[in-house]
């Protein structure tokens, strides 16, 4: 169908609403960007003065001009060594605050008796913060070395893997969506970078929320302003 810009800054692209928000199950949504209005990533960078270079390797990331999200995310860590532990909290409590709508879309995803996933290629410090905060269900995201009160460079390795890339979203949305016994056209997946298209093209829905032109392009929804709650505006 022709893309259709159904209020300002709300655009349908092959899919034609409404649906009820109670026909999907699942809703996944990645962080940095979309649920938060930072990248981590970026502002702990600042703490040792380089978040000028480790913005630029993020931005082409989300783009999609660096293919390897792996190679850029240990590109990126690399130059996060020697920054203060403590410098994470700060970040948390100076600089990240919820994107509008967040909270609403959640609430109403859980009224509607949907399970949330937040799968993010940041970093669980705040990604398990903002599962709590927001009451969400299920998180994946990268574990940051450190040692002695200082990160060291490197990503932990988990019990999944050690990095949580595009793949990665993917694998864990269909897994999640496995293991509540639903199918992936029963999920929604919301996300702004290159990184978030390997879930979202498996999704029944896939929202981009103030994306990059190529994840616009690709999504079913676009909220290209305002909150994420305007997917409300489509899904009863």
């Amino acid at each position: 169908m022709t893309p259709k810009e159904i209020s300002p800054g709300l655009v349908v692209q092959r899919f034609t609403p409404p649906l009820a928000l109670a026909d999907f199950k699942l809703i996944a949504f990645d962080m940095d960007s979309t649920l938060i209005n930072i990248e981590c990533i970026d502002e702990i960078a600042d703490a040792v003065g380089k978040k000028a270079e480790v913005a630029a390797i993020t931005e082409a990331t989300m783009r999609g001009e660096i293919k390897d999200f792996k190679e850029s995310l240990r590109r990126r860590v690399a130059l996060l060594k020697g920054v203060p532990v403590d410098a994470l909290q700060k970040v948390y409590d100076e600089r990240l605050k919820l994107n509008p709508g967040a909270e609403r879309l959640v609430g109403a995803c859980k009224a509607a008796g949907l399970k949330v996933l937040l799968v993010s290629g940041g970093f669980t410090f705040f990604a398990n913060r903002v599962k709590d905060r927001l009451g969400i269900d299920f998180a994946r995201s990268n574990l940051l070395d450190e040692a002695e009160g200082k990160l060291t460079g490197e990503v932990v390795q988990q019990s999944w893997g050690d990095i949580c890339d595009g793949a990665e979203k993917r694998r864990t949305m269909l897994e999640v969506a496995s293991l509540l016994g639903v199918s992936p056209q029963e999920a929604i997946a919301v996300g702004d970078g290159a990184n978030d298209l390997p879930m979202m093209g498996e999704a029944g829905l896939s929202v981009a929320f103030h994306a990059k032109p190529k994840v616009r392009e690709q999504a079913m929804v676009a909220i290209n302003e305002g909150g994420l709650d305007r997917l409300l505006e489509v899904l009863r």
